[in-house]
């Protein structure tokens, strides 16, 4: 019983962070990837895989050192004081909102889509957050069992769309290459590998078992990488990047993936799947993140989770989102962008090793509790590529 019960939260973890990770971003890769190629596509994939593997280990680290239900706010107060509790605080809401911003405006347009445009996006965003934010509510139990039903929807459908769209793909397609242009979709694969909020709220629900969690990150994240691979292969093979309906346009219209494939295919069924697997992959990361932040704020705002708490952190977490994204229906990819160069380059790929080497060299924390390997330099070398990936969205802003 024992050991069904350990097997059952390393299963339901993986599928936490695969879930986490595999949701809006994915809808958006092939869009942002495709000005540049499949095989470029396919080795930035593999770095800001690597790269995000490493600081996800590094922050579990940080979080072993800290005391029970601990979040971002107190690692970088107690580590980074107060100039990194301030910038976490700044920084994590900015990511929160974009990235919940990308998930309302997604969720309710696939949503409009799937009920035949029965209900306009703008009335399906609002039914999208009433539907799943209860959820939240109810705590990570809750999320954790409704996050086996959707992953298993996601894998469905997603075995669905392999096996109908793999015959329309076209290999002449996937010979494109434009290194330059592919560097410049890493902010949106730094969304895309985003799993690291949901470490701290995964040690609380294993028991801080790091050894459970460590296991738990390998195969969380090995998961989207293959699918992340698969799908760009399908998508770049079917839709083009230039011309009618290609990918470039739907980038400059801010259009998901999925939407190119109506007008390139004349095939209604693999269109229909993937509607369905886009809503089950935002829903997935929705809950996951959503849950993420509510730990967050309790612990940097100090509200404790009783009912009239969680209802409180509940109103925060959804209402301003779903308001702007009402306002704003148009800014899924640009949002993304924001979210992926600025936020996630900053808490999830420069604050951990930052945290870490805190942690290690200043605080003096054992070495049995290292989780990556490499010392300084291994953490000099990620400090540089996030801080790299933070130029290249500014230049990105202002050309």
């Amino acid at each position: 019983m024992h050991l069904f019960r350990s097997c059952g939260h390393v299963l339901g973890g993986s599928l936490l962070i695969a879930g986490t990770t595999i949701g809006v971003g994915m809808l958006a890769l092939p869009v942002a990837t495709g000005p540049g190629g499949f095989m470029p596509a396919v080795v930035i994939y593999l770095l800001c895989y690597l790269f995000m593997l490493c600081t996800g280990l590094l922050l579990l680290e940080v979080c072993s050192w800290m005391p029970k239900e601990s979040n971002l706010i107190t690692m970088a107060s107690k580590l980074l004081g107060m100039p990194g509790k301030a910038v976490c605080w700044v920084v994590y809401l900015f990511l929160f909102v974009t990235v919940m911003i990308a998930h309302v405006v997604g969720g309710g347009t696939v949503l409009s889509q799937i009920l035949g445009g029965a209900m306009t996006p703008e009335i399906s965003m609002i039914v999208y957050v009433l539907l799943f934010g209860p959820v939240i509510y109810l705590g990570t139990r809750s999320v954790d069992r409704l996050n086996l039903v959707l992953i298993s929807g996601v894998a469905i459908t997603y075995c669905l769309f392999i096996w109908a769209s793999s015959g329309s793909v076209k290999l002449e397609l996937l010979k494109r290459q434009d290194w330059s242009a592919a560097w410049m979709a890493l902010p949106v694969l730094f969304t895309a590998f985003t799993y690291q909020v949901i470490i701290p709220t995964l040690m609380t629900y294993m028991d801080r078992d790091v050894k459970k969690v460590r296991l738990t990150i390998l195969v969380g994240t090995s998961i989207p990488l293959v699918i992340y691979l698969v799908w760009e292969l399908l998508i770049l093979g079917i839709v083009p990047a230039e011309g009618a309906n290609g990918l470039l346009e739907a980038g400059v219209k801010g259009h998901n993936a999925v939407t190119p494939l109506k007008a390139i295919l004349d095939n209604p069924f693999i269109f229909h799947v993937g509607k369905a697997f886009a809503f089950l992959t935002l829903t997935t990361s929705f809950i996951g993140l959503a849950l993420a932040f509510l730990d967050f704020l309790a612990d940097g705002l100090k509200v404790k989770k009783t009912q009239a708490g969680r209802l409180l952190l509940c109103s925060a977490i959804f209402v301003p989102p779903l308001l702007i994204s009402l306002v704003h229906p148009d800014i899924f990819i640009t949002v993304l962008g924001y979210a992926g160069g600025f936020s996630c380059a900053i808490l999830f790929g420069l604050f951990p090793p930052l945290m870490a080497w805190a942690g290690r060299y200043m605080h003096k924390h054992p070495g049995h509790s290292y989780q990556l390997f490499g010392g300084r330099a291994m953490l000099s070398l990620l400090i540089l590529f996030a801080a790299a990936e933070v130029v290249l969205e500014i230049y990105q802003m202002l050309s």
